[in-house]
């Protein structure tokens, strides 16, 4: 079995990434369970605008776009900015709503029978809206949510320090962060076992 962790910082690498930080509690529960990640920082590619799966000469999406239809798990991890989901996230949605109309070989939706769940961190309130608005998006494209399919770290409302800048809150997220990871495989096995049919005619 295969993850797919897509890292939404607006922050390029090396630079250090907060949500990147969490996410490894989420990585390596997967790791413990036989499952093999891959990890990708969105803002260290090109991701042209767009709703295909190609968008043409320098688009990186379509490497990643076959990470997705490889990977049976997929894990979103976005920080909060302003309440939301960041900007990256907002457009990986743009572009993954393209699978929305590619089928597999029975006919399916290619999301069909994946699972995904959600990381999020921020040093404000909103962790929250942001879980639903991009479980909302992929559960529109055809994912599997299963339940407390998340982790998060948001320090409240106000500012305050970064994720790792504290220890405030961790045992919390991580705790929450391993039973994300059992979740999503538990049920991307059910899936494995007892496909979803293709939609009725």
């Amino acid at each position: 079995m295969r993850a797919l962790v897509l890292n939404c910082t607006l922050k390029p690498s090396p630079g250090e990434s907060n949500t990147d930080l969490l996410a490894d509690v989420v990585v390596e529960a997967l790791q413990e369970e036989k499952v093999d990640v891959d990890r990708v920082r969105l803002a260290d590619l090109t991701i042209k605008p767009g709703v295909s799966s190609d968008e043409g000469t320098g688009d990186d999406w379509p490497g990643i776009h076959q990470q997705l239809l490889d990977s049976e798990i997929l894990v979103v991890a976005t920080p909060t900015w302003v309440g939301r989901p960041s900007s990256i996230a907002q457009r990986m949605l743009e572009r993954m709503d393209a699978m929305l109309s590619e089928t597999d070989d029975e006919g399916r939706p290619v999301a069909y029978n994946k699972v995904a769940g959600i990381v999020v961190t921020g040093n404000e309130d909103g962790a929250h809206h942001v879980i639903s608005e991009i479980c909302g998006g992929l559960v529109d494209i055809g994912y599997t949510i299963p339940g407390q399919a998340w982790t998060y770290w948001n320090k409240g409302p106000g500012p305050g320090p970064s994720y790792s800048e504290t220890d405030e809150g961790h045992d919390w997220s991580a705790k929450t962060g391993r039973a994300m990871a059992s979740n999503l495989v538990a049920v991307a096995r059910a899936l494995a076992a007892n496909p979803v049919p293709a939609p009725p005619g």
